[in-house]
């Protein structure tokens, strides 16, 4: 199995601060819970969150899929110096990344205090470097990322990130009920 990172980082800008990306915790709860009532991010992905328990339903299951090498999930963090260990502002994934696969899927969502700062783009940028130097030696090529062809912010991540739109892919209810856009990014 490859190193899999304790934690991920991303640099402050001008305009917004570091990035933290670590695995999620039991303590990450409550912030995941506020997060899930988000209601633009609950149209726009499968994030299912309710209150505290599912949330730590939700946290199990990223650990699980970390462990099983299938799913590595990081939370995103902004994290300002001496604040200690910062606030959730997203999401990040790397998914089916399995040793001597060509290729693999990114994934990401923000929370909505966070959109439009740049910490998508940021942290994608992070995890598309990992993933990289982690999985290339195995035969890592490509990075696939999707989202609804309706969602012009995923759009515009993708693109800040490096990933090109490649196709637009048919709807497929009841998950994707709507036509999606496939951004790829080659090694």
């Amino acid at each position: 199995m490859n190193e899999i990172p304790t934690h991920l980082t991303a640099a402050a800008t001008s305009s917004a601060p570091a990035l933290l990306l670590r695995p999620w915790s039991a303590e990450d709860a409550p912030a995941l819970a506020g997060c899930g009532q988000d209601t633009e991010l609950r149209r726009r992905t499968t994030f299912a969150v309710d209150d505290e328990a599912d949330a730590a339903r939700w946290i199990h299951d990223q650990e699980r899929g970390r462990q099983s090498g299938e799913r590595f999930a990081f939370a995103v963090l902004e994290v300002e110096v001496g604040a200690g260990d910062g606030k959730l502002v997203g999401n990040v994934a790397l998914k089916r990344a399995a040793p001597g696969s060509a290729s693999a899927e990114v994934g990401y969502w923000t929370a909505a205090g966070a959109r439009g700062r740049g910490v998508a783009p940021r942290a994608l940028a992070a995890v598309t470097d990992w993933a990289f130097a982690a999985f290339g030696g195995d035969g890592l090529k490509r990075l696939e990322l999707l989202h609804q062809v309706d969602n012009t912010g995923s759009c515009r991540v993708a693109e800040k990130a490096g990933y090109d739109l490649s196709a637009v892919l048919p709807p497929f209810p009841p998950d994707y009920p709507l036509k999606g856009h496939l951004h790829v990014l080659e090694r």
